[in-house]
């Protein structure tokens, strides 16, 4: 009992001082040294990593395997970006786009995003109110595995199409582009993208440290006995369907400040930035780095970016070969990823039990805990 109770807490002084280290280096060292054009693709990078930490929150810990936060992504991202081309147009103006596109005054549901009071806590409400609704819908019925992922790649699908198909509202295939300040703030400005990064950090150690609190707590200990065991935590009295939605909620509303945030990096907002591929390669970031360990999902999601960055510079028609392989790889032989090859060598250095909090337990000891 007690050896499994030790296996839920949070980490001690070694976890913070590699937390603090990580920051300083990320923080002070970082933007010291890279150059303006690599430094944007590492706040790019750190955007991803921010949706891996709600996919690993959902998948990893819950169980829920979610092949469309490109959806969540989106809506956090184009809510920013609806903000930011109207702040652009002026109190009367019109989207360039939408000006090419016949219209003549800014449709309805675009006019709140003039105020960032509204557009701003949208990029959070907006994802995380669909993820609410559609996981109330589907968990109730008890709807999980293969045909939840199944689900969540098809919304994901068919919001673009939505976004393609409405070019008048949306920019259709281009996307929301030419997006050049924020707040009167020239993005452009080699001081203002470093402090853009330093934004995206922050904002990723922030949602790390939530993720951390989430699976160390109570609750996190119940997340992982539904995920191992959802009938026998339904028998003992727990209610599943509300432990699934608030982790998927929780897991929308990281992606789509995560999209929030892409717009600013990138300066560009897409539907192809979002749909089935993206979703799979973030799903894949995850997978690499190690499922169940918040950390291994951060370093994974940027080791692959970064591979895919450079692979694709001097192999452009074999990186999604490469890619392919790799997930399969992981899936075949490494089914925790790096996180899990570390544990090898741990369990190779000692006799004792491997640390790491969703390590083999059965819903059965860690409802004991909760008892």
């Amino acid at each position: 009992m007690t050896a499994v109770v030790s296996r839920l807490k949070a980490p001690g002084w070694r976890g913070k001082a590699l937390f603090l280290g990580i920051a300083f280096v990320g923080l002070v060292v970082l933007p010291s040294v890279m150059s303006e054009f690599r430094l944007g693709l590492l706040a790019k990078y750190l955007c991803f990593a921010i949706v891996a930490v709600g996919i690993d929150l959902a998948w990893g810990y819950g169980g829920m395997l979610t092949l469309g936060q490109g959806l969540f992504f989106g809506l956090g991202g184009y809510s920013m970006g609806m903000f930011l081309k109207l702040q652009e147009a002026g109190p009367k103006g019109l989207p360039d786009f939408m000006s090419y596109n016949g219209l003549t005054k800014v449709p309805a549901f675009w006019q709140p995003f003039r105020h960032a009071w509204f557009a701003l806590p949208a990029v959070l409400i907006v994802p995380m109110a669909v993820a609410a609704g559609l996981g109330a819908l589907v968990f109730r019925q008890r709807i999980r595995g293969a045909y939840f992922a199944i689900l969540t790649q098809a919304l994901a699908a068919a919001f673009v199409i939505l976004l393609i198909g409405q070019q008048g509202y949306t920019a259709g295939t281009n996307g929301l582009t030419n997006m050049k300040s924020m707040f009167g703030y020239d993005l452009n400005d080699p001081v203002n993208q470093r402090n853009v990064y330093l934004a995206v950090a922050i904002c990723l150690g922030i949602v790390f440290l939530l993720a951390r609190q989430l699976v160390s707590s109570r609750y996190g200990r119940l997340l992982i006995a539904v995920r191992d065991g959802e009938d026998r935590a339904r028998f003992l009295g727990y209610n599943p369907t509300v432990v699934k939605v608030l982790a998927f909620t929780v897991s929308a509303g990281m992606a789509g400040l995560a999209g929030a945030l892409f717009v600013p990096v990138v300066g560009i907002m897409s539907p192809a930035a979002l749909g089935i591929v993206p979703s799979l390669e973030l799903l894949i970031g995850v997978a690499v780095g190690g499922r169940a360990t918040l950390i291994g999902a951060v370093v994974g999601t940027v080791l692959v970016n970064y591979a895919k960055t450079g692979l694709s510079e001097h192999f452009a028609s074999g990186w999604l070969y490469f890619q392919g392989a790799l997930f399969i790889l992981v899936v075949a032989f490494a089914p925790k990823g790096l996180a899990g090859i570390r544990d090898m060598v741990r369990r190779g250095r000692s006799t004792g039990p491997a640390g790491g909090l969703a390590s083999p337990m059965n819903a059965a000891q860690v409802l004991e805990v909760l008892a």
